[in-house]
This record gives structure tokens, C-alpha cells and sequence, in this order.
């Protein structure tokens, strides 16, 4: 496409970028999670390879013959599958991520996984492969960790300037959570306390303490990558504002360096050479801003929090053993009750954004031991689990039993790096 046959696509507008936040207003309640797990090797504890007669690839082909999956493409490789709403995609150093269907129930999210994992976990022992349930790779570091063949990728790879950005992207594995909103203001009530919770999860969940097979002396070696990745896109995307709007969201994206766009199949690397609004205003070599432009710059956008047609909360290590669905069900206590989302705004609304930033830094290393304002961050971890579990128990739908386990390592001042 040149810049004489683009002049006949109409000119994109900023109302357009507010709509894709606007049409996520909707009056469901459900919760969606995805669910990312590092393949290793049996024999080695090696992260498993994306080619070879026992590579990832290999095993998402024979997965899909199974219960007639469909395959997502990159070019002619395989990089996922679909079945109607449900996903399992690759991360670029192989990372196995289950996208689940929101549902009503975290019951439901359950239940869906444990589904897939039967039907996964016979080919995987084929395989040789375990999936692992930690935050980070355990034995293999990134530079032994072939990058996947998906052309986002490697764009990504060379764009990101963070010292740990490789570990982020080919080591690492967490879990986030999907939450509806209803309307503008209850978006960004959500999006606020959830920022504002954000280092306090973090802390809860904190598994990636070995790395590289070696004790790093971080609780969560994972948060540390994050913090050292792109400090343009990660973060928190906002100051938790009193009246904030989407517009503040939709101001801060247009403001953030653009990575690629993509044209006829094809990658065009900008290299942040310019912000969304300027390309907007000026196109880059014949290209002019589309909606599609929009979208993937969105999600090209890895905040703490990501607002899209629902609240995405990202931050946490992956985890098991019952663990990764108190994940989910501790998000539906708080948000989807309005005195619970209040009460947790009380806690957490006395301390500045810059306190709670500054835990964002200090989270990685000392997990729930880190202090804020000469307070335990554990102590504060205690009473946001209690509200939520009091949410649920009112509620009547037996969901708390989700959130007995952190409740368990809370109550021994533990988290799962210390297990």
C-alpha cells in the first residue's frame, strides 16, 4: 500500500479509540483467566523446544487431532489452537497459555481447565514434557530458550530495551484474571483499586525464586523482569486519579511508541520511532492509522493493569496446587461486590501513588515481608483475602473454599516461593 491509494481509507478518529473501551460496558459478571505454564523436559528439566519429533510444535499437531482444535498460524507454523472460546497459545519462549471462556463461576474455569489437561496431559507424557507451575524458568535461562518463530516476536525481542526484558519474555509464566464493568464509572473504580492492589497480589503469589538453578534471592524473580523490561508500557498506567475516564486511558496509549503495524500479512517495524498520536496525524511511509493499528497497539501495551473491553489484572506468578483459582475467585469477591470493592478502597486509598509504586520495587525481593509505611505487606494481604472471602461466603455459592490454600500459606506468613 502506498500513500496515494491510502488516501481512500476514511481518517481514523479519536471517538473510534474511545469506542473499544465503551462497547466493553455490559451487565455480565463473569471472570476470565489465562493460565501460562513453562514445558520441561522430564529427562533434563530443560524448557522443552518448539521443533524437533518431541517439540511443542509436534505436540499442539497430535493435541489437535484429538476434539478437532484449529490451528493458529504464523506464516506456515503452528502457534495455537482454537476451539470455539477457549484457546491454548504459545509465549515467545514456548510458554503453554489455556485462555479460558469467562464464566460465572470460577467453578466453571475449573473445570474447563481440568478438561483440556486430560486430554493434554496423556500426549505431554508421550511427549516427555511436564508443565510446571512456577513464575519462572527453574533451570533454563532465555540464552538456551529458542525464541518461537512468530514474527511479533522477534520485533518485540529487538524493540524492547529493558536489561531483563529477555527473561520476561522467553522465562516466565503467570496467571491473569478478566473482569467485567458495567458502565465508565464502574470500569475505572475497578481499574483503580485494582492498580492500587496490584503490588499486594504480587506479593501473595510470589513463586520464581530459582532461576538459572540457583536461589536468586528474589521471591519473585518474575516481578523483577517486569520492572526491567519497558518502563514506556509497563507499570501502571495511570495515577489512580479521582475521575478518571477512559479518555485518560486512551490519552496515556496515544502518548506511548509504537513497536510494528501490520500490512497484507505482513510486519511493518516502526520501532518507536513515534507515539500513536503522531501516526495518527502524520501516517508512517504511506501507512495511515487504521483501527486494527488501534487494537494491536493496545495490546502491545503491558501495564500492571490493562483496561480493554474488560479489566485484564496481570501480575501475578503462575502457580499450583489449588492456588492458581483463588487467583480468580479472590478478583470476584472484591469486585463483583460494592461493599467489598469499597472496603478494600478504604485500605488501600490511604497510601499515595508513589508508596505504592515504590512497593511495586521492593515487592520482588522481599515478597509479603516487604513493609509499607512500616506495615507488613502481609498484614494488609490478610485483610483484602478476608474481605473477599466474607464476599463469597455471602454470596452463597461455595466459592471460598477457592481461597483456602493462600489463606493457609497467609496465615504461616508464607508465600509459594517459600514452600
Amino acid at each position: 500500500m502506498n500513500y496515494c491509494e491510502s488516501k481512500t481509507e476514511s481518517r481514523l478518529e479519536y471517538n473510534q479509540l474511545l469506542e473499544e473501551f465503551i462497547s466493553g460496558c455490559k451487565t455480565t459478571q463473569t471472570v476470565g483467566m489465562e493460565y501460562e505454564r513453562i514445558p520441561v523436559c522430564k529427562s533434563t528439566g530443560e524448557v522443552a523446544p518448539y521443533y524437533g519429533e518431541y517439540g511443542i510444535c509436534e505436540l499442539l499437531r497430535e493435541f489437535a487431532k484429538i476434539d478437532n482444535w484449529d490451528y493458529i498460524l504464523d506464516d506456515i507454523n503452528i502457534i495455537g489452537l482454537k476451539k470455539l472460546h477457549d484457546t491454548i497459545t504459545l509465549e515467545p519462549g514456548c510458554q503453554i497459555e489455556l485462555s479460558i471462556e469467562p464464566q460465572e463461576r470460577v467453578q466453571g474455569l475449573k473445570n474447563k481447565i481440568e478438561e483440556i489437561d486430560s486430554e493434554l496431559f496423556p500426549i505431554l507424557d508421550k511427549f516427555g514434557i511436564d508443565l510446571i507451575n512456577k513464575g519462572v524458568s527453574p533451570k533454563t535461562t532465555y540464552r538456551n530458550i529458542q525464541l518461537l518463530p512468530k514474527r511479533r516476536y522477534a520485533i518485540m525481542a529487538n524493540y524492547l530495551w529493558g536489561i531483563l526484558s529477555d527473561v520476561m519474555m522467553r522465562e516466565t509464566a503467570g496467571i491473569q484474571v478478566g473482569i467485567d464493568y458495567k458502565s465508565e464509572e464502574d470500569a475505572m473504580r475497578k481499574f483503580n483499586i485494582a492498580n492500587l492492589m496490584m503490588p499486594f497480589v504480587t506479593a501473595m503469589y510470589s513463586n520464581s525464586k530459582i532461576r538459572g538453578g540457583v536461589d536468586t534471592g528474589y521471591k519473585s524473580f518474575r516481578a523483577l523482569a517486569w520492572l526491567n523490561t519497558d518502563n514506556e508500557r509497563c507499570g501502571f498506567a495511570t495515577k489512580f486519579i479521582d475521575g478518571m475516564s477512559f479518555r485518560d486511558y486512551v490519552n496515556k496509549l496515544l502518548d506511548t511508541p509504537m513497536i510494528f503495524i501490520n500490512r497484507e500479512g505482513q510486519t511493518v517495524s516502526l520501532n518507536g520511532k513515534m507515539t500513536f498520536k503522531q501516526f495518527m496525524n502524520t501516517g508512517y511511509e504511506g501507512f495511515r492509522a487504521n483501527i486494527e493499528d488501534w487494537k494491536l497497539h493496545a495490546n502491545l501495551y503491558f501495564p500492571e493493569v490493562r483496561l480493554r473491553n474488560f479489566i485484564e489484572i496481570r501480575n501475578h506468578d503462575c502457580v499450583g496446587g489449588g492456588l492458581q483459582y483463588s487467583i480468580p475467585a479472590f478478583y470476584k469477591g472484591i469486585m463483583y461486590n460494592s461493599d467489598a470493592l469499597n472496603e478494600a478502597g478504604k485500605i488501600l486509598g490511604r497510601y499515595f501513588y508513589q508508596e505504592i509504586n515504590e512497593l511495586r520495587y521492593n515487592v520482588p525481593k522481599y515478597g509479603i515481608e516487604a513493609k509499607i509505611r512500616k506495615q507488613k505487606v502481609s498484614d494488609i494481604c490478610k485483610e483484602l483475602i478476608n474481605i473477599s472471602y466474607e464476599s463469597l461466603l455471602k454470596e452463597g455459592l461455595d466459592e471460598e473454599k477457592f481461597l483456602e490454600p493462600i489463606i493457609e500459606l497467609l496465615n504461616k506468613n508464607k508465600t509459594p516461593a517459600d514452600i
